[in-house]
């Protein structure tokens, strides 16, 4: 599922991303990046505008159809739900709806975003991206203690990696892809947990995409 309003205040960039590394295991690699209750102390009327930038050199119009807002609003009903939106020039995409209860539903976005990307630009089966992709968030990680720039202020981040296809035996045939890593930035004091989301191949010389938040919007 593939899944300004106002000027951009709430601008980040990560200033200090080596800091003390420390070992998670797979459960906890995974509870850390789907982390539960990441929106419950949004205010409803606001919505959460992230930027989403991708540069796609083996097909540069996919990278321009990418780039824009999403922004992340909310509906109230029985239960709550996180609506997301795509932005771009004056036009407007639903993405999905989410349960608001679970979490922030821009990790699931970001990375089937990734598997459709890479899937369109390397060929192959997105269904064996996906899994390749899903078994890596399952997998031991490193967690690396940072800090970033956020609202005129420094705050205390932390980061995973992950390389979905260290090690596969189809590497060589993904034009690119097969050193693909997927590098989320989190932090207790960003508003919905997630400061940014990159996918990068090659490097960045083959593809790179990045999802950071920008700003909260108060005029839904």
């Amino acid at each position: 599922m593939i899944i300004k309003t106002l000027a951009a205040g709430l601008f980040a960039i990560v200033i200090a991303g080596g800091g003390v590394a420390a070992p998670l295991g797979g459960q906890q690699t995974y509870d850390m990046l789907f982390r539960n209750g990441t929106l419950d102390d949004i205010d409803r009327d606001t919505a959460l505008v992230y930027r989403r930038v991708v540069v796609n050199t083996l097909n540069p119009e996919f990278g321009k159809r990418d780039t824009g807002d999403i922004a992340l609003s909310f509906r109230e009903g029985q239960a709550t739900m996180a609506m997301l939106e795509f932005q771009q020039d004056g036009k407007h995409r639903a993405l999905g709806t989410f349960p608001a209860s679970v979490g922030n539903p821009m990790i699931m976005y970001f990375y089937e975003a990734v598997v459709r990307d890479m899937a369109e630009s390397a060929g192959g089966s997105p269904f064996y991206i996906r899994n390749r992709v899903k078994e890596a968030l399952i997998q031991p990680s490193d967690v690396q203690v940072g800090e970033a720039q956020f609202d005129g202020r420094v705050v205390k981040t932390q980061t995973i990696r992950l390389y979905p296809f260290e090690g596969d035996e189809n590497q060589g045939r993904m034009k690119g892809f097969g050193d693909l890593e997927l590098r989320v930035t989190m932090s207790d004091e960003v508003p919905g947990w997630y400061l940014s989301l990159v996918a990068e191949a090659a490097g960045g010389d083959v593809f790179r995409s990045e999802l950071s938040f920008d700003h909260l919007d108060g005029a839904k």
